[in-house]
Formats: C-alpha cells, structure tokens, sequence
C-alpha cells in the first residue's frame, strides 16, 4: 500500500470503527497479530485486545468522537494528531462519571503492514481533562 493508503486507512478505522464503537468491522482494519506499545512497554493484543480497548473507551465516554486534525507518514508507519471528545459517563482509571465533557488531544502512532494496523502507540494529554472532571486539583501555597 501508498502512504496516502496508509493514512486512509489508519483514519478510516477512526472513523469507522472508534467513532462507532462497531467493533464487527475490527478485522478489516487491525491485524491478528496487533500489538500495542504504551509507556514503552509492548504488549500482545490480536483483535480481542483491540476489541476490548474500542469498547472500554466508549463505555466510559459513550458519545466519543475522534477528529484526526493532521496525519503524516513515511514507509509503514501513520502520525495522526487527534481531537477526542466524549461525555465521562462511565469508569475511567477508577473515577466515578463526572458527567462532563472532556477533550484529549494526542498523538496516535500506527504501523501499517499489508493493509492492516499492526502496532498501535502514542501519547495524550490526560492532564487537562482529568482537571476538567474533578480528579486532580491544583493546590495554591
């Protein structure tokens, strides 16, 4: 696949499948053998890992919307620049639902190997929204 392929596709799965939460379509866009990296710790997730992630998302932020802002590529591997929005309405790194709106931005990082994600990673801002719904605060002296 092109590069211009590869960033299709890495926002089509955004589009289709996160923004949607149907996971049904999980296959046509994520590899079997996917894998995430996080905090520099690689693990193994395969569809069900990828399915359980998308859905846990959009229990706790059930009306999410992702907007890819910029994407840039070479070879294998898609930079997106994300806007998440959504309504913490379930549980998030132990929180109650605050009920508000939140917004992360962040970086995905996406290989993408025979037209299918095979590694996901990145880093978001989770400072501001945990702000946002109460769970830190800042303390002034």
């Amino acid at each position: 696949m092109s590069i211009e392929e590869n960033k299709l596709l890495v926002r089509r799965y955004i589009e289709e499948v996160v923004n949607t939460g149907d996971v049904a379509k999980l296959a046509e866009f994520i590899a079997p053998d996917y894998v995430e990296e996080y905090n520099n710790v690689r693990r193994s997730a395969g569809l069900e890992g990828a399915k359980a992630h998308v859905l846990g998302v959009r229990a706790t932020y059930p009306d999410l919307r992702v907007t890819v802002e910029q994407q840039i590529a070479e070879g294998d591997w898609v930079v997106s620049r994300v806007t998440a929005r959504g309504t913490h309405q379930g549980t998030w790194l132990g929180m109650k639902p605050a009920g508000k709106v939140v917004q992360i931005v962040g970086v995905n990082i996406d290989k993408v190997v025979d037209g299918r994600i095979v590694e996901h990673g990145g880093a978001a801002n989770l400072l501001e929204p945990l702000l946002e719904i109460g769970a830190l605060r800042i303390v002034e002296n």
